[in-house]
This record gives structure tokens, C-alpha cells and sequence, in this order.
């Protein structure tokens, strides 16, 4: 999205539409929209500043006081306080956000001024309709109380995951417990969503700064009390939406929370009923259902009522949730179905019912991004992503689960600093594994506590050591223990071929699986949302099943299905097994395994000397040679490989003698830089290492820095850099050795930071020969200091 150019004239008649909306009129839009302009103006609080002053909204101190509130707290507190303080002068901020169109395209200021230009008057009934409902007779008014009640009772109380030993885990209620997940809506349905989101979100890589860039710049950031709201794309009010993300994201937890607002009256009172399916309970209903039958069957309570009920589609929204655990691969289409369900007494297959329902009724649904790939652009007039997460709702995480402010703090400033871990605990349910996990490392209950862990791997066996440890009552002698995981890794195993996340009571007994207290810190069961008795079976997360998976060969290894298991993963171009094959390599270390080895015996020996084979066998000059990205993210795969191996001699064996590395223009996050860290650390010498446009900035750099003495040749043109990137350049620079030649073309050096660099680059230790600063925006006076450094050898590049 481009910036829109704004002129004199389009302010003024933009003021004039304004002047339509008497002061209330102003007043409720205004407070419609301000979490909008809170958002907008956190981004850019200097543009929006400068834009205030220059209309005289304020004065040239007061910016000077907000630019010095910014400083001493943080960007939104600050966008707080400036709307709230200059709200009552509501046409003047109006007239500045609508004028900062020109210079910043973002989604959301054009959301926000779009509704009301086009749509401001309808919003203003819509808001109030939202508020108070509709008008319903005594009759209908009271069954619509009782159904908000019973939908209370169903999503009020929020579980968190059972731990063994317990007969239910903790309940807490939902508006107490849950924290705000960010929710962006996409400016068009793409048909990569799968490949962009789930399988980098799947292997951790959903990194911050990426995210924040891409909010800034394309995405929409839109909360769950909005996903109905005005489309400034299309121009209208939308009535299918589409939340997807990854597993263990928190779709069905923000659906929870979306029906509860809805009964407790706190939004989207324009329906006047909700009804709420799950697709993995839709998929034990094999006959032809009408649709007053299937809604009479989750709702008895509106059996009387429902003819009355359906009478109004436009009043009503149906919610479906986990369309990825459809057993039938709905045909969604643009132009609809041929049995199009138009009266709710005729009988269909239920999945027609779920695709089609009734004409001008409001339909929700949740889906993993996998899903979304098979299905056509424009079945959805809005498609949103939970993409989970950011720091402020990790940290406050992290402090809910541990309750001790000072052990909270320890942990969630380890896991920051680990960055593996980090980025992991974007996805709440990684979260909570990594909180599990963590809580021996910093609780001690006797003697000292347990070393942290550094990789994936080691995380997940210290979660599962800790379950053993300490939520089983009578602990099995080893063997037991190990026949009871072998079985587990089996079913495991057999979900990772076949794309099962979901297992119906026959496959644990196929698997010999006996579901016990002790085995629900792995697997959850699934009760039905009817009366019935039925139970399903799933992996707490699919990261645990991918674990188990991975376990299995080292406790009962089989070299025909070991051979092809890892045939299906070479093969496999989609993701599928980037983090079981991260497992497999993990568990080959002995540090790594040995916790895990106390509660179930010695791993198989030959199953360690065959992943150590398989990972010394990857051709790394071929990934190297190659120039496209997808080669490039397949080499960074292989290197995360090497990062949970822990084996320093298979990294140099792997890399061979004077390896060159050249990640360019593929972008790293901080994670990658500590994966590559670690690489080279285990190696003697690298020969070249390109990181040109890989935007690894301060943070990146940082943690590369400790092992850049490997180095020969580096490029880092590109990078984002800017003057506080000197100090970790010279400290890298100090005592190095080695490094003959670096490029830092297209950075944002410049001046005052560089004096650092250029002190280092004087001293006679410095070996570099050839520096080549192009297009850094230096000024005159230190393009002259470069050409007259003097020191033997050295040839300078601006």
C-alpha cells in the first residue's frame, strides 16, 4: 500500500464531511475508533507530533513534552496519554491523521478515515446496535437469555492443560486469565499461506521485528470485537470471516472469549444468536441433517423456539471451529453451492450445511493456514491470522504462570536472552511447555536447581523429565516406563506420516496406548460437545507429537522403519518433518538424552550412529551453491540441525575445511544469528561468510559478534545497521586476526557512532585490507578522516 497524495483541498472537504456529525455524533466515533488511533499514532509518535504542531493543534512545547514522555516510557503509553489529552479537540486530530495519509500507509489510518467518510452514519447505528441489540419480544427475549446463559456456562471458565496426578487442571475465568493475542488481518487471501506462515511459525521462526514490520507496513492489526467490522478494501461490512493459525496458537481459546463477550452483552449485539460448532464433533454425524435438527441437538434448550429463531439470518452468526479437522474437503467457492440450505428444515449433508447455510446470515470459522491452501481466494470477505504472542504478552505470561515476580523475571530474562527459546514462546502453547519445563531451573525444591536448557530439544526433554519427575504418583520401574513411550512414539510416528492429529479411541488400542494420568501431560482427550460418551484423543501440541515421534527410534530402534522415516523426510518439500528431523539430531547428543536415559534405560546406540550418519551425509556444498532462497532457508534448516546435534566435530565434518557461507538476501531473525553463531564457533576457520541484505541489525549482530574472529572475508552490506552497530562491530573488530576484508555497503552508519569503528581500524592489530564503506550517508568530514587513515596495507572502498 502506497502513501495517498493529500492537498489543501481534500483536508477541507474532509473537514466539511466532518461538520456533518453533530458534537455527540463526533464524540461516539471518536470513542469508536480510539484503540485505532492509539495503535496508528504508537507507530510513528515523531511524524504525529510534527503533524499536531504544524496544525496548531499544540504547541511546539508540548511535543517537546511527549518526546520526552516516549523516552521515559513507552511508545503506547505515550499515544494514551496524547489522545486522551487532546481528545476533547476531536476535528483538529481528525484533520491531522486525515492529512498523514500523504507520508504513512498504514492499513489501519486508512481503515479507521475510510469507515468514516463511506460508512459513518451507518457505523453510528451499528455501534448502538452493537450496544443495545435488537428489539425482540418477550417471548424470544427470554429464550435469548437463557441461551446466553448456557453459552456462559460453556466458555466462562478457562482450563489450562491437565498435569498428571490431577484429576482436572486449573480452571480460571476466561476474563481474568486470558491474555490479548494480536490478530492481523491480511490486505488479500494468499494461496502460500501454508508455506509463509505454518511452516515457519511451526519451526519458531515467526520472529518479532519481522511481525512488527509487516504490521507497520501491509497488515491490519484488528482485535476479536472488530473482525465484523467495515472493510476498507471491498467497502462493506463483511459476513464471512476466516481467523486462522497455526496449532496451539489460540484460535479456539479467542473464539472462547468471543462468545463469551457476545453473552455477557459486551459486544456484537447486532446478533441477536450465536451458535457454536466444532468440525472434529461435526465429523461423527455421517447422515443427512437438516439444520434445525443439528442446531436442536448442541442446543436443546431452542427447540421450541428455533423456527422463530432462523426466522431473521441476518441477526444471527454461526461460529466453526478447526475447519482443518474436517474428515470432507469442503468445495468452498465463490459462487456458492447448488444446495444452498435456504430453509432450515431441509435436509442435507452436514458439510453442504457448514459451506452454505442460511442467505445472509454471519459465519465464523477457524483453520490452520494448511487448510487454506486448497481453498478459492474470495471465499472469505476477511481472512485474519492469529499470529499469537509479542514480548508484553510473553512477559505477562510468564508472570501469570509462575506467580513469583522475582522467579518470573529470571525466567522470561533467560529465555529473551536464549532467543531459541524466545521465539518459541510466541505460540501460547509453546509458552506453557516452556514455562513447564523451565520450573525445576528455577525453583528449587531441594538442592540446586536443574541446568536451563539451550536448544529445542533439551527443552522438551526437560519438560518431559519433569512430568516424570514429578506428576507421576508411583513412578513405573524403566522398562515400563519405556515399553509405555515406546507405544506412545508409535502413535506418534503414525500421525506424522498420515497427517493425524486427531485419534479416535481404536488407534491407541491399535498402538497399545492405555490413556492414564500419567500419559495426560502428552495427550489430552477430547470430549464431545453433545451428551454422547464419545472421546477423541490428541497430542497436547503437535510439537509433542513431533518429540515422541522422534524418541521412538532411540528407545526401539527398527532400521526399516528408521530407513523410512527418513526417506518420508527427505522426500517431503512441505516442512512436515524440519522439527521432528530437529528431534532426531537432538537426541543423538549424550547431554541432551542423559536426563531422559535416568527414567527409561541407555538409548539405542545404533540409532545414534545412524542420525549422526544421515546428518554427516547432507550435501552441504550443494546447498551452498545454490542462489535461490529456498536453497538457502534449506541450509539454515541444516545448520539448525547442527545447533540441536551439539556436536562440534560433525559441524566441522559437515562444513569441510575452508567453507564459504553466503546467507544473502535471505532474511535472519536473531535465532538464525545464534544458530549461525554456534556454527561457527565449532569451526577452526571460514573462508567467506556473505550476509548481505539479511537485515540482521543490532541484535543479530550482537550475538555473531563473540565468533566473527573466524571470519577471513565478511559482507554485511545491507544490514540496517546504524551508528550503535559501531560499538559491536569494533568490539568484534578489537582482537581479530583474522578478518582481511569487510563490506558494509548500504548501512546507516554515518557519523557520530563510527569514530569508534575508525579507532580500531587505526591500531596496528587490525589485519583488514580492504573496507568498503559505499552509499553510508557519511558527511564530508568523515569521508575525509577515512581517506586519510593510514595504516599499511589497507585499501578503502566509499
Amino acid at each position: 500500500m502506497d502513501p495517498q497524495p493529500v492537498v489543501l483541498g481534500d483536508v477541507k472537504a474532509f473537514s466539511k464531511h466532518m461538520d456533518n456529525y453533530s458534537p455527540w455524533q463526533l464524540r461516539r466515533l471518536s470513542e469508536h475508533f480510539r484503540p485505532d488511533m492509539v495503535y496508528v499514532i504508537e507507530n510513528d509518535i515523531p511524524m504525529v507530533l510534527q503533524e499536531l504542531t504544524h496544525r496548531r493543534v499544540i504547541t511546539a512545547q508540548q511535543a517537546q513534552d511527549y518526546s520526552g514522555w516516549e523516552k521515559n516510557h513507552d511508545s503506547t503509553s505515550t499515544a494514551e496519554k496524547l489522545v486522551g489529552d487532546i481528545f476533547a479537540v476531536r476535528l483538529g486530530l481528525w484533520e491531522c491523521l486525515f492529512a498523514l495519509q500523504s507520508r504513512w500507509a498504514h492499513p489501519n489510518l486508512h481503515g479507521m478515515l475510510d469507515e468514516i467518510i463511506q460508512n459513518g452514519h451507518n457505523l453510528l447505528r451499528e455501534i448502538l446496535l452493537n450496544e443495545s441489540g435488537h428489539a425482540l419480544d418477550p417471548e424470544l427475549k427470554a429464550c435469548q437469555v437463557e441461551h446466553k446463559a448456557k453459552l456462559c456456562d460453556l466458555t466462562g471458565m478457562m482450563k489450562e492443560n491437565k498435569m498428571p496426578g490431577r484429576s482436572e487442571g486449573q480452571i480460571f475465568p476466561i476474563s481474568n486469565r486470558y491474555v490479548e493475542l494480536k490478530v492481523i488481518s491480511d490486505r488479500h487471501f494468499k494461496k502460500q499461506t501454508h508455506q509463509e506462515h505454518e511452516a515457519l511459525a511451526a519451526a519458531g521462526e515467526l520472529n518479532e521485528y519481522r511481525l512488527q514490520r509487516r504490521i507497520k507496513s501491509e497488515l491490519e492489526r484488528i482485535t476479536p470485537d472488530r473482525l465484523f467490522r467495515w472493510c476498507f478494501r471491498t467497502h462493506h461490512v463483511p459476513l464471512s470471516v476466516m481467523v486462522s493459525g497455526v496449532a496451539g496458537v489460540g484460535k479456539t481459546t479467542l473464539v472462547q472469549k468471543f462468545i463469551f463477550d457476545w453473552a455477557t452483552g459486551k459486544h456484537y449485539q447486532k446478533f441477536a444468536f450465536v451458535f457454536f460448532f466444532k468440525f472434529r464433533d461435526l465429523n461423527t454425524i455421517t447422515e443427512k441433517r437438516s439444520l434445525e435438527s443439528l442446531i436442536c441437538q448442541t442446543y436443546p434448550h431452542l427447540q421450541d423456539k428455533l423456527p422463530r429463531v432462523l426466522e431473521d439470518p441476518e441477526k444471527l452468526l454461526f461460529i466453526f471451529d478447526g475447519l482443518d479437522e474436517s474428515k470432507t474437503d469442503l468445495k468452498l467457492s465463490r459462487g456458492g453451492s447448488q444446495e444452498l440450505c435456504m430453509n432450515p428444515g431441509d435436509v442435507k449433508p452436514v458439510t453442504v450445511i457448514n459451506q452454505t447455510l442460511l442467505k445472509g446470515c454471519s459465519v465464523l470459522l477457524t483453520s490452520r493456514p494448511s487448510k487454506l491452501t486448497s481453498l478459492e481466494a474470495g471465499v472469505f470477505h476477511r481472512v485474519a491470522s492469529i499470529v499469537g504472542f509479542l514480548s508484553k504478552e510473553r512477559e505477562r505470561y510468564f508472570s501469570m504462570f509462575f506467580g513469583d515476580q522475582r522467579v518470573s523475571r529470571e525466567a522470561f530474562a533467560y529465555v529473551r536472552d536464549s532467543q531459541v527459546l524466545y521465539t518459541l514462546s510466541y505460540n501460547p502453547s509453546y509458552c506453557w511447555i516452556t514455562c513447564m519445563a523451565l520450573k525445576p531451573c528455577f525453583i528449587a525444591r531441594a538442592g540446586r536447581p536443574q541446568p536451563a536448557p539451550k536448544t529445542v530439544t533439551q527443552l522438551f526433554v526437560s519438560y518431559v523429565t519433569h512430568i516424570m519427575a514429578n506428576h507421576t504418583q508411583e513412578r513405573p520401574e524403566p522398562q515400563r516406563m519405556r515399553d509405555t513411550l515406546v507405544n506412545v512414539g508409535r502413535l506418534a510416528e503414525y500421525g506424522l506420516t498420515y497427517r493425524t492429529l486427531v485419534f479416535q479411541p481404536h488407534y491407541l488400542q491399535v498402538a497399545n496406548v492405555e490413556f492414564s494420568p500419567f500419559l495426560s501431560g502428552f495427550l489430552v482427550e477430547n470430549p464431545q460437545t453433545d451428551d454422547s460418551a464419545q472421546v477423541t484423543y490428541s497430542f497436547l501440541h503437535l510439537t509433542i507429537q513431533e518429540f515422541f515421534a522422534a524418541l521412538v527410534h532411540y528407545l526401539d530402534y527398527k532400521e526399516d522403519k528408521f530407513r523410512d522415516t527418513m526417506d518420508k523426510a527427505r522426500s517431503c518439500k512441505e516442512g512436515d518433518y524440519e522439527i521432528f528431523s530437529r528431534f532426531l539430531a537432538g537426541l543423538s547428543h549424550p547431554a541432551t538424552k542423559m536426563p531422559l536415559e535416568k527414567y527409561v534405560g541407555t538409548f539405542s546406540a545404533e540409532a545414534t550412529r545412524k542420525v549422526i550418519e544421515c546428518l554427516s551425509e547432507m550435501n552441504y556444498e550443494e546447498l551452498q551453491s545454490r542462489e535461490d532462497p529456498e536453497g538457502k532457508r534449506r541450509l539454515m534448516n541444516l545448520l539448525n540441525l547442527l545447533f540441536e546435534s551439539r556436536n562440534s566435530q560433525l559441524v566441522r565434518d559437515v562444513l569441510g575445511k575452508d567453507a564459504h557461507m553466503d546467507f544473502s538476501e535471505l532474511y535472519l531473525m536473531p535465532v538464525d544469528c545464534t544458530v549461525l553463531a554456534y556454527v561457527l564457533s565449532c569451526c577452526e576457520e571460514i573462508q567467506r561468510l556473505t550476509l548481505d541484505s539479511c537485515f540482521i541489525q543490532n541484535e543479530g549482530l550482537e550475538r555473531l559478534r563473540p565468533e566473527l574472529h573466524k571470519v577471513r572475508e565478511l559482507s554485511l552490506g545491507q544490514n540496517m545497521f546504524t551508528e550503535a552497530s559501531c560499538t559491536a562491530l569494533a568490539s568484534a573488530l578489537k582482537e581479530n586476526q583474522t578478518l582481511f576484508s569487510l563490506d558494509l555497503t548500504r548501512n546507516k552508519m554515518r557519523n557520530s557512532g563510527f569514530s569508534t569503528l575508525l579507532e580500531v581500524l587505526e591500531t596496528p592489530q587490525c589485519k583488514i585490507q580492504k573496507l568498503v564503506l559505499s552509499l553510508n550517508d557519511f558527511s564530508p568530514a568523515v569521508e575525509r578522516q577515512l581517506r586519510s587513515l593510514q595504516r599499511e596495507g589497507l585499501k578503502i572502498h566509499i
